[in-house]
């Protein structure tokens, strides 16, 4: 069994999307990671140097939101697992990416993707 770390509503301004519009005027995109791993050893230590630093990590998904602009956030979320992946005690990760003011015609209170990565 896995244990789960999560980081819950990280926030960032980004600049993507499909539309002229989002690419110029940016948006608010929210982010959930949960991290899958062993916490046993840093139970035990009860040293950082054991576990995921979901500080560090937390910077690093803003980073990735902030950064580099795609066209889909299924692109965005995947660069994000891959961000999550490449701390060694993370073996596998959920990223949620919300994207409440997506441009949709409708009333609608979010739009997410979600997708799951491991190491194997």
């Amino acid at each position: 069994m896995t244990d789960r770390v999560a980081l819950r509503g990280l926030r960032g301004r980004g600049y993507h999307g499909v539309f002229d519009r989002e690419r110029q005027e940016g948006q608010t995109f929210i982010v959930d990671v949960v991290l899958g791993m062993d916490t046993r050893k840093a139970a035990m230590s009860d040293d950082l140097a054991d576990t995921a630093d979901y500080g560090a990590i937390a910077r690093r998904v803003v980073e990735v939101v902030e950064g580099e602009p795609v066209n889909l956030i299924e692109t965005l979320a995947q660069r994000i697992a891959d961000v999550c992946l490449a701390e060694p005690v993370v073996e596998e990760v959920e990223v949620t990416v919300h994207k409440p003011d997506a441009p949709i015609p409708v009333r609608f209170d979010d739009v997410t993707v979600t997708i799951m990565r491991s190491r194997s």
